[in-house]
């Protein structure tokens, strides 16, 4: 049952991911990110991380994909753009040395990680301390950063909203 839980998801996972590449309209692709999102909350409930599938629901897909495509309105994304013209011709190749240089950390890291896996350990089974250790450490030591990130969001929201005004033309001339 764990194992079609676990290809379930991951189909969840992967067909969103790919939706969110390949969807040309942005709005469409905002729901092919709740896709993954939601699939990535089932594989937290499989593992018995409830609480960080709550918040994954909850402030990833809920709030973080709400404030996009609240964005996406704002902006009017509703025509395609030419590709052909490109505003910053470094833009691309330096996105595919990127791509390159984070595939290869990842590939590191899996690597690196592979050998630091232990099969057969159970997991700590005391989840309520563990939910107010991390509740403790986030509004204690990180509530300014806490904090930081809900007036970013405010600002990007009212940033947003600035660019999109429209000047009223004058209807005397």
């Amino acid at each position: 049952m764990d194992l079609l839980v676990f290809i379930l998801a991951t189909a969840m996972v992967i067909a969103g991911a790919v939706g969110v590449i390949l969807r040309s309209n942005p709005v469409h692709a905002a729901m092919s990110l709740v896709l993954t999102l939601f699939g990535i909350a089932v594989h937290f409930v499989a593992l018995g991380a409830h609480f960080l599938a709550a918040v994954q629901v909850i402030v990833y897909a809920g709030a973080i994909v709400v404030l996009f495509l609240f964005v996406i309105m704002l902006l009017g994304v509703d025509k395609s753009e030419d590709l052909s013209i490109e505003p910053f011709p470094i833009q691309r190749p330096l996105a595919v040395v990127v791509g390159v240089g984070v595939s290869g950390l990842l590939i590191a890291a899996i690597a690196r990680a592979k050998d630091t896996i232990i099969e057969g350990v159970p997991l700590d089974a005391s989840g309520d301390q563990n939910i107010q250790a991390l509740a403790r450490n986030l509004f204690s030591d990180h509530v300014f950063a806490f904090e930081f990130t809900s007036i970013l969001l405010i600002v990007a929201v009212a940033g947003t909203v600035l660019l999109t005004r429209k000047e009223k033309k004058d209807s005397q001339s």
